[in-house]
């Protein structure tokens, strides 16, 4: 009978009797881990960024006049469309290379077209378009000033204002590179 017995007694799964220490322990493992995911999960979801949501492409700007109809020594203003940006090609001060702008300028230099960033590099602020006999970018924060292709002519701004990366793709319409940010403007 006792064999009989044995046999059984190894048929069945481990049984082990759930105490005290052993449910309190399993409780404060569960616990820490659900706090450790709930602190990671986040940390890792910033630093390593979904996939195809700052994705550089081409964003087409109708310009108010056609590419050949501005004058030597102007600017043509222009704006990014909503949930898009430029990014800067070049800058110093408070602009660098692939900051983010909403606006900018396509100035006619004489000889050619360069497309210039509306954001002062002093100290971001945006920058208002020449007017009248002035051929001066002047920024209403600090007074800065600077010329038409895009360098500081009086302070208290250091560095010239950053161009964008651009090319003409129709008449009247230019292709500057950007990215999409949803749910900005």
């Amino acid at each position: 009978m006792s064999s009989t017995q044995d046999t059984n007694r190894y048929d069945r799964p481990l049984e082990r009797r759930v105490t005290r220490r052993n449910f309190i322990v399993w409780y404060l493992a569960g616990l820490l881990t659900a706090l450790v995911v709930a602190i990671i999960a986040p940390i890792l979801v910033y630093i390593y960024p979904p996939p195809g949501q700052t994705k550089r492409q081409g964003i087409k700007i109708q310009l108010p006049k056609p590419l050949d109809q501005i004058e030597p020594g102007t600017a043509v203003e222009f704006e990014s469309p909503p949930h898009t940006g430029f990014l800067m090609v070049d800058g110093g001060g408070d602009n660098y290379a692939g900051k983010i702008g909403f606006k900018g300028y396509v100035v006619n230099l004489g000889q050619e077209l360069v497309v210039l960033s509306a954001t002062c590099s002093h100290l971001g602020c945006q920058i208002n378009p020449p007017s009248g006999s002035q051929k001066l970018f002047l920024c209403p924060c600090h007074g800065s000033e600077f010329n038409l292709d895009g360098k500081v002519v009086h302070g208290p701004a250091i560095a010239p204002l950053s161009h964008y990366a651009w090319h003409a793709s129709g008449q009247g319409e230019i292709t500057v590179l950007g990215v999409p940010l949803p749910g900005v403007g």
